[in-house]
């Protein structure tokens, strides 16, 4: 089953792109809560480049590693990576209000779709206040 968020970030394509690439940037957004957070991130941006960011609790009590491959770059237009045995795809579609970032990934069997269609919409959110917030 794909599941697959979207949203609206209110900025040029080209700061869009680089604040969804960098690590530095990455460090910033990259948590479906304020009480987690991403302490590393690594991005190797092409086909066969490997990806890494380390997301724990900020209470120290959980954390994992969300990594993969990339597997097909189109610059400022999509995505398309492996992690396990799933894939995803994040598009780029420039619009006349800004650029909509939509991901497509396949679920996992271990929580619910919706759990997980929330905490992945949550990451593009705090996304889109990020790259909106830093002009």
């Amino acid at each position: 089953m794909k599941i697959t968020v979207e949203a609206l970030v209110k900025a040029p394509i080209a700061k869009v792109w680089s604040a969804y690439t960098t690590p530095a940037d990455i460090l910033q957004w990259n948590a479906a809560s304020d009480d987690w957070h991403t302490t590393q991130s690594t991005v190797d941006l092409r086909p066969g480049g490997a990806f890494s960011s380390r997301m724990e609790a900020k209470d120290g009590s959980f954390g994992f590693d969300f990594a993969g491959t990339y597997t097909a770059i189109v610059p400022q237009q999509r995505i398309d990576y492996a992690f396990g045995d799933r894939t995803g795809t994040v598009e780029f579609i420039e619009g006349a209000d800004g650029v909509t970032v939509r991901s497509t990934f396949d679920a996992e069997t271990q929580h619910p779709v919706e759990q997980q269609r929330f905490g992945w919409q949550s990451i593009l959110n705090k996304f889109a206040q990020h790259v909106e917030a830093s002009k």
